[in-house]
């Protein structure tokens, strides 16, 4: 399919400021300034187009690490200490690189978010210093550093923040950034475009556009990278989403799809917990049953996770699926209380496929059941109107079948 790389990158945007959102009450738009000013100083370095693109990728996910539980438990403070003492965690960079293995950039940048924290005098996570540090690298520390130092958002502050950029020439940052950066900042259009109301704006503006011919394989191979960040939200879903589509499929080839129907549900499956990141882990976490109020949270998390997508043209069965997978035959479902002849088979087979994922993990509430407990679970619900009987049958007997092999 034409796969839009910007529209892609949009839903990735937008899935970082749900995890702002979750983590601080308020999207701060930290990675969309890192990204804007990386792309301003890029066109003064000439890089090409594919360079800065990879870059506002970059700039974008520099931070992806921090949806790993372990780096926001027991926050503490205003929303830019939060930040920093998020920032100030080593985990996040090589975390960050990890799940950003298999993401098809443009020009195969290595190392960039692993070394984002390193200083030009070696002051850095990983102490490299001055031409060690990629290039890429260089220019998000420089743009990130600025960001958690000072508020990018008041214009009011940019003799304070020059003044700092001239003081740390040589120290914190390379002459050439500095210099560059020192270039671009005495233009009062460059401060008006970090502000919130036009930062998304601003940077859709400067970043170059990129439309590929992808086949569903090698958008599989981006999805399966953000599966991996949806997963670390919790100590407990550490492989939910790619288990969900390991069995997603087993059952196709059981179904006999196509390589393609197999590749979509795949991406589905992927992205199914996308709006998850939005929930708090102390609900997600929590050891006893959920209040009314905590349990409306988690409802949202489906309909989140089509807000997310529904940009992505050519993904509208896609996001369908994914933000069907909590849906009801008998209308109890949420998040839209569809009815069985509005929900499709694959809907249907999503649905009946991660409640049987999840009862096969072990939760803050409960040990992980057998195959045998959870299909007594999943029987019920179909007694009751809620799920497909012949897909659950079929999930009964392949994975008997399988668990016996």
């Amino acid at each position: 399919m034409n796969f839009n790389l910007n529209e892609f990158l949009g839903a990735i945007a937008n899935t970082l400021d749900i995890i702002e959102i979750e983590l601080f009450g308020m999207a701060t738009n930290h990675s969309k300034r890192i990204a804007y000013i990386s792309v301003k100083i890029a066109y003064e370095l000439s890089l090409s187009d594919e360079k800065i693109f990879d870059l506002v990728s970059l700039a974008i996910m520099h931070d992806n690490g921090a949806s790993l539980k372990i780096l926001h438990d027991n926050l503490k403070g205003s929303v830019r200490e939060k930040i920093n003492i998020i920032e100030s965690r080593k985990e996040h960079c090589s975390i960050g690189e990890d799940n950003l293995n298999d993401f098809p950039f443009l020009t195969n940048p290595q190392n960039i978010v692993k070394y984002h924290h390193e200083k030009y005098d070696g002051s850095g996570f990983f102490g490299l210093s001055k031409h060690e540090i990629p290039l890429m690298a260089q220019i998000i520390s420089f743009a990130d550093t600025l960001d958690l130092g000072f508020d990018l958002n008041d214009s009011l502050n940019r003799d304070i923040i020059t003044a700092f950029v001239k003081e740390n020439r040589n120290i914190l940052f390379s002459p050439v950034l500095s210099d560059e950066f020192l270039k671009i900042s005495i233009h009062d259009d460059f401060w008006e475009a970090l502000k919130a109301e036009n930062i998304d704006y601003s940077l859709i503006k400067v970043t170059p556009n990129f439309s590929y011919e992808l086949n569903y394989n090698e958008i599989h191979t981006i999805t399966k990278t953000f599966s991996k960040i949806i997963d670390a939200k919790s100590e407990y879903t550490q492989s939910h989403s790619s288990d969900l589509t390991n069995k997603l499929q087993i059952m196709a080839e059981f179904y006999k799809m196509d390589s393609i129907m197999t590749l979509k549900l795949s991406i589905a499956t992927d992205l199914h917990d996308l709006g998850k990141l939005a929930i708090s882990n102390s609900i997600l976490d929590k050891p006893g049953k959920l209040s009314n109020e905590e349990f409306n949270e988690i409802k949202k998390h489906p309909e989140i996770t089509k807000q997310c997508l529904q940009d992505i043209k050519g993904f509208e069965e896609i996001t369908m699926w994914a933000s069907n997978h909590h849906e009801k035959l008998d209308g109890s479902g949420y998040p839209d209380g569809l009815m069985a002849k509005d929900l499709d088979f694959n809907s249907r087979l999503i649905a009946c496929l991660d409640i049987y994922q999840a009862l096969r993990e072990e939760r803050p509430y409960r040990k992980r059941m057998d195959h045998v407990k959870a299909m007594e679970i999943l029987k019920s619900m179909v007694n009751v109107g809620q799920l497909d009987n012949d897909i659950v049958d079929d999930i009964n007997s392949v994975f008997i079948e399988f668990l016996n092999h």
